[in-house]
């Protein structure tokens, strides 16, 4: 099979290398992803990006990463949570009792 694109990359003291950016393109790679190696018994290597887990939710790491980066960016938006807040908050929500192992109920999933 012909090749669609090729690449290279330097392997360093630490056996570190940077995806170059075509391959990343090319798989969706985004800073984070994981990649899957298969290596076939005639010594190629074929590098895919690997598949989310059951325990991974996409759209949670997505929204994570973005609250790391604007954490990263604009520290000067970080707010000390109030004692004011916290007595709102527990007026708003105190006696709520919620069991996180109880299974949701069907309008809830």
């Amino acid at each position: 099979m012909p090749a669609l694109l090729e690449a290279e990359s330097t392997l360093t003291d630490r056996y570190q290398t940077t995806v170059p950016e075509t391959v990343r393109r090319a798989l969706g790679l985004s800073k984070r992803d994981k990649i899957h190696y298969t290596i076939r018994s005639d010594g190629e290597v074929v590098l895919t990006r690997a598949e989310l887990s059951e325990a991974e939710d996409a759209a949670l790491g997505a929204f994570l990463g973005f609250l790391a980066r604007d954490i990263t960016e604009h520290p000067e938006h970080l707010h000390a949570v109030d004692a004011a807040l916290v007595q709102r908050i527990r007026s708003l929500a105190g006696g709520i009792e919620v069991d996180l192992d109880a299974p949701l109920s069907a309008d809830d999933e």
